[in-house]
């Protein structure tokens, strides 16, 4: 990238999990290959939405537009923030066998995300950015959705924040 160009996936003090996860999967050979589909969603009932529009794409990567999170006001003030990202891919409605290779591409491709987000944390860190280092990877069960096999992994997200008192943000 371009040193003058600013950074889609930065702004002051945040990362754009969505733009950053956009981006590998259309850079992925194996999400390209399985035609996985990039898309953007607000929770779990976003997700189950994009989900009933799997008929056009036999896969997707999703990551949600909302998050949890919580202020630290500790030591040194900080906001956390925790993305999910949803990953689906479609098999054979009650074929065991498929649905276990959709399972082992769905945890190979968070393998190969999580290689690249191993150097996007020292990027982020230079930025006063910090990723939690423990990221779960969950499979949906079985009943969750007919016919697609479901996992999600949850990023959580530190941020200095800057709670020092102004007067001038308040009515005398």
């Amino acid at each position: 990238m371009n040193p003058s160009t600013p950074d889609p996936e930065l702004s002051t003090f945040s990362w754009n999990a969505a733009a950053f996860f956009g981006r590998l999967t259309d850079r992925n050979r194996l999400a390209r290959r399985e035609n996985f589909v990039f898309c953007r969603v607000s929770g779990l009932e976003g997700f189950e939405e994009a989900l009933h529009n799997l008929q056009s794409a036999p896969a997707i990567v999703a990551v949600s537009d909302t998050s949890e999170g919580y202020m630290d006001m500790n030591n040194t003030p900080r906001t956390r923030r925790i993305k999910t990202v949803f990953l689906a891919m479609r098999h054979a409605l009650d074929d065991m066998e498929a649905r276990q290779g959709c399972f082992d591409t769905l945890r190979e491709l968070f393998r190969q995300f999580m290689s690249v987000l191993l150097q996007e944390k020292t990027r982020l860190e230079q930025n006063r950015i910090y990723l939690d280092p423990q990221i779960n990877f969950t499979e949906i069960e079985r009943y969750f959705f007919s016919g697609a096999a479901c996992a999600y992994f949850h990023i959580a997200i530190d941020t200095f924040t800057d709670l020092r008192y102004n007067p001038d943000l308040w009515l005398p």
